[in-house]
């Protein structure tokens, strides 16, 4: 049964206030959802974390189940994670069992099939670890290239062994090929021929901007810590040298929150929210937000919009949406012509729109 709410929303801005209705529906109830990706206006292709794969109709609500061949360890954190369409092909992110309790995170693609999707694996992390932790992984492709964030799976320091994949951010070409200017071919000889970008933690946001074409990411820091940041050729977060404001989870200190040589986020969160998938908006629902990136969190239940520019933490005005009302948030899409949000919680999938006055 769907679940309708409403509330007021007023946000104050540096030259004007507007206010209006927010209306919450309750589309389908979900188990564990992770990820979700528009394939046309009406149709959303969903994963759920035990390992299914769905495809909802957004005007009908019916649901197609497809199956697939995907290797699958459903462990802690790690199950089936982020999924990407385009052009005809489904990109999915999953903790891959590779046996005697290890899994890694992997990046498969497969033709789009409404009965069987045959996945073939396009990037395998390495080392594959025995840890149910810090997976990432979201996914974003960008002209030919596809970037994927690798979770440091509790490994800590692994994030600045740039011989290892764990703690990473990595570029790959759209059929699994490695981009001939990636940092090892540049400048960068002992780093993994995949990697384009190292020292994070647990990244579960990722989004290309439409604005100014860059690729931005959340990530979950320690105890406290979490931020939002650009992927930057060839640089280094830092993590587990830099605590970005956390501690460790018994108090004990980490690192500085930043230090020269690092790459700086443009807003930290401390204590944690447990950032997790994020957008740059643009529509016409939301038309007041354009250009501004979306943020949702776990722990912390809230949507959150942050205007930025020029990368500076001190020209971040940050705003909660609203808090509490769904759940945790795991994942955001973005309507294609209609600028509604369809929010991925707990256990439901919501779409979020202005209601009609």
């Amino acid at each position: 049964m769907k679940k309708i709410l409403f509330f007021i929303l007023i946000l104050i801005f540096p030259h004007n206030v507007f206010a209006f209705d927010i209306k919450f529906t309750e589309i389908i109830e979900l188990k564990n959802p992770w990820g979700s990706s528009f394939i046309n206006k009406n149709n959303l292709i969903v994963t759920e974390k035990e390992g299914n794969l769905k495809i909802i109709d957004l005007e009908t609500l019916k649901i197609r189940k497809i199956n697939h061949n995907l290797n699958i360890l459903e462990d802690g954190q790690g199950g089936l994670l982020d999924i990407l369409y385009n052009d005809n092909y489904v990109y999915v992110s999953y903790s891959e069992n590779i046996g005697n309790g290890k899994s890694t995170t992997s990046i498969a693609r497969g033709k789009l099939n409404y009965d069987f999707i045959n996945f073939k694996n396009i990037f395998r992390a390495d080392p594959a670890i025995n840890s149910g932790y810090h997976f990432g992984s979201r996914l974003i492709i960008k002209g030919n290239f596809l970037y994927g964030s690798v979770g440091e799976r509790g490994e800590g320091m692994i994030a600045q062994d740039s011989t290892k994949h764990p703690g990473s951010i990595i570029r790959i070409n759209i059929d699994g090929s490695i981009p001939i200017d990636n940092p090892h071919f540049i400048n960068k000889k002992k780093w993994r021929k995949e990697i384009y970008q190292i020292g994070v933690r647990n990244p579960q946001g990722m989004a290309l901007s439409p604005y100014d074409n860059k690729i931005y990411i959340s990530n979950h820091g320690a105890k406290g810590g979490d931020w939002f940041g650009q992927v930057k050729k060839g640089e280094n977060y830092g993590w587990k040298i830099l605590g970005w404001g956390g501690t460790n989870y018994t108090g004990t200190k980490i690192g500085p929150k930043w230090k020269p040589g690092f790459t700086k986020a443009i807003k930290y969160w401390v204590p944690s929210i447990a950032v997790s998938a994020i957008a740059i908006y643009k529509g016409e629902e939301f038309k007041e937000w354009n250009g501004n990136a979306l943020i949702t969190s776990l722990k912390d239940m809230s949507l959150r919009k942050l205007t930025f520019k020029d990368l500076d933490e001190s020209n971040v005005i940050e705003e909660v949406i609203f808090k509490g009302k769904l759940g945790r948030l795991r994942d955001i899409q973005i309507q294609p012509t209609t600028g509604k949000l369809f929010i991925l919680s707990t256990n439901s999938l919501w779409k979020i729109e202005k209601k009609d006055n």
